[in-house]
């Protein structure tokens, strides 16, 4: 039985990087190449970030989070940049890395993200939105990054669920005892298009997007959410073969009939 368990995982895992792999051929044409603006970062394996150490152009004005002084980028933004020819990543021994290299940082689920989130990321980011990762501010003064505090919350299974390269039997029955599978996790905060945005004061996003990877929420999550954000409106997300969907559920009355 734990037998069939390892394997099962194992092939989920090779066809997962298999799907990554086919589609990056397809991501490195898909945008415009503004050579004339790239930044630099250097890549933390610590913090699964890349610290920006020289800065061009006026998208910093809406990615990556300040930490005493710092900027970061977390995964999914260091990605977008790298594929539209803004940013340029090195390692600690200031070698250059590759796109590839950096979607197999990705497929680890060290980052607090995975492929979908990456997806919906960069799906946004294309149509003009804001977007940051929901939980996390974006500027804190007089704090710097330790390693493990800026996952996606709601993630931890998610990255759990990533790592599909057991090292024995045992390790397999302790994943599926500390695995807590939720249908939806809270992944970004995002707003609309505003050129005044300012990291120091955000205000509050246009929606919170959930992804949801399994079924639809119930009726009882629903209005759970409805009481916990209150005023701001939330909306769900689904990835399916690399398309994104939105949808959202709005309470209708009907008449009753005579």
């Amino acid at each position: 039985m734990i037998g069939e368990v390892v394997q099962t995982m194992r092939f989920i895992f090779k066809t997962e990087m298999r799907t990554m792999m086919k589609r990056i051929v397809t991501h490195l044409g898909s945008y415009p190449n503004y050579s004339l603006d790239i930044s630099k970062a250097r890549w933390v394996d610590d913090l699964a970030m890349a610290e920006v150490v020289e800065k061009k152009g006026k998208m910093w004005v809406t990615m990556g989070i300040v930490r005493n002084g710092n900027t970061y980028c977390f995964i999914e933004e260091t990605l977008f940049l790298i594929e539209i020819g803004a940013l340029h990543v090195l390692d600690g021994n200031d070698i250059h890395l590759s796109l590839k290299e950096l979607y197999e940082k990705l497929s680890n689920g060290k980052s607090g993200c995975y492929w979908e989130l990456f997806e919906v990321y960069k799906h946004l980011k294309s149509l003009g939105y804001v977007v940051g990762r929901h939980g996390i501010p974006w500027s804190v003064k007089g704090q710097q990054i330790k390693s493990g505090t800026c996952s996606l919350e709601g993630s931890q299974e998610s990255n759990e669920m990533l790592e599909l390269e057991p090292k024995d039997e045992n390790s397999v029955i302790e994943l599926f005892n500390n695995m807590q599978i939720t249908d939806v996790s809270p992944a970004f905060n995002v707003y609309l298009p505003n050129s005044k945005f300012r990291k120091s004061s955000p205000g509050d996003p246009s929606f919170v997007l959930y992804i949801s990877r399994c079924s639809p929420s119930s009726r009882v999550e629903i209005e759970a959410l409805e009481i916990k954000h209150g005023a701001i409106p939330f909306k769900f997300c689904h990835v399916e073969n690399g398309r994104v969907s939105f949808f959202s559920f709005a309470k209708t009355e009907l008449p009753i009939l005579p």
